[in-house]
């Protein structure tokens, strides 16, 4: 990748956001021929949404499409610098695995119902485990646990180290500082990509742009079915209790989950409830929100299903930090790949808090559609949108 202080006269193909959904479109773009140039708001790449995510990975979703590219996506971290032909930037991959506990006989069900469909797709590695099967592998779960899902191979990621991999491979050309403010057209199609830093003549670009994919593609006409959902991370770099080997841990009767991290912990919450907010990139903290999971006598609390929170609690010596970012949230919590109707725009973006783990293989579905090397599309724009439950992560 080539750093430039102002963006050329013009480019091949222009990519509007430096997040891991940009670096991976970079990627493939790169892989099919393009020269991208890649323009970022911010006075870095992967310094919004990207940083504040999970940075991990799973094979349980509720549909083929979405597990089909996670699969993809996998094969790729798993084989990072063989398939990046960089040796640079490590994942750092984790395979720690992903635990969904459940106190709710109806959820269990649910459970049971999800891991056959899986086994039906061809993923027979989902496990589900009664409650004292659960305490027997991970004895710090409570014994409110009923049942647990549970797949070994799903992990941890470096969302950091990903993103610059990624587009370091890329060898594209990035400017940073440079906010995309609109669109010139000429004849009904893209003509130009206007920046903070002066206008780029292309007939192809791609929204990546996160939360702020929405407000982009209005500049230009387009209304996108995104709102956005604030989300919180919180961070306890030094939380010994916490087992190093643990895997994800979600509570999937609340949606709150945490995983080690540092030598503490990350703990992560999206309230379905949570109403959208404007899109922005100073997205505010919270600090309610680190007493919504930690004090046990919250309904939110991790101790809920896994006591030695309370223990972490009542110690009360605790640092800790949070970060912010937005959901961009599409109405069926698929992301939205894709032509738009002005002709040469695309976008790569609407992915539902999903990002680090469908971005990579769906930026390889949108370069295979911009070049014509593909033709089918769940993720179009103009799909029918079927309503479906809020994702716990």
């Amino acid at each position: 990748m080539s750093y430039l202080d102002e963006p050329p006269a013009s480019a091949e193909l222009v990519i509007i956001g430096g997040g891991v959904v940009g670096a991976a479109t970079a990627f493939h773009a790169a892989r099919a021929g393009f020269r991208p140039l890649l323009v970022e708001a911010r006075p870095a790449l992967c310094t919004l949404t990207t940083p504040v995510a999970a940075g991990a990975f799973r094979l349980q979703f509720d549909n083929l499409e979405e597990l089909t590219l996670v699969r993809e996506s996998v094969e790729l971290f798993l084989n990072f610098e063989q398939a990046t032909g960089q040796d640079r930037y490590h994942l750092g991959i984790r395979l720690q695995g992903y635990l969904w506990l459940t106190t709710d006989a109806a959820n269990a069900g649910r459970q049971r119902e999800l891991v056959s469909l899986l086994h039906g797709w061809g993923q027979t590695d989902v496990e589900i485990l009664p409650g004292e099967e659960v305490r027997r592998r991970f004895p710090y779960v409570g014994e409110e646990v009923v049942q647990a899902r549970w797949r070994a191979g799903d992990g941890f990621l470096d969302t950091k180290e990903l993103t610059f991999g990624l587009a370091a491979a890329s060898d594209a050309d990035i400017v940073v500082d440079c906010r995309a403010t609109g669109f010139g057209t000429s004849g009904g199609r893209l003509a130009s990509v206007e920046t903070t830093k002066g206008r780029v003549r292309t007939e192809t670009a791609v929204i990546v742009a996160g939360p702020l994919s929405g407000p982009l593609a209005s500049a230009a006409g387009i209304e996108l079915p995104i709102v956005t959902v604030t989300r919180q991370k919180l961070i306890l770099p030094d939380v010994p209790e916490v087992p190093t080997d643990a895997p994800m841990t979600i509570d999937e009767d609340t949606g709150v989950h945490w995983r080690p991290a540092l030598r503490g912990a990350w703990l992560l919450f999206t309230d379905p409830a949570t109403p959208p907010s404007p899109p922005t990139d100073e997205v505010p903290t919270d600090s309610a929100f680190a007493f919504r999971l930690l004090d046990p006598s919250s309904p939110f609390s991790v101790a809920r299903v896994a006591p030695f929170w309370r223990e972490v609690w009542e110690r009360g010596a605790l640092h800790w930090m949070l970060q912010a970012g937005q959901y961009a949230m599409t109405p069926d919590h698929r992301p939205l790949i894709g032509p738009t109707a002005l002709h040469g725009l695309w976008v790569n973006t609407g992915y539902s808090g999903h990002g680090i783990m469908l971005s990579p293989a769906a930026s390889r579905l949108l370069v295979d559609l911009l070049t014509g090397k593909a033709e089918e599309n769940p993720f179009a724009l103009d799909r029918t949108f079927e309503e479906r439950e809020p994702p716990a992560l």
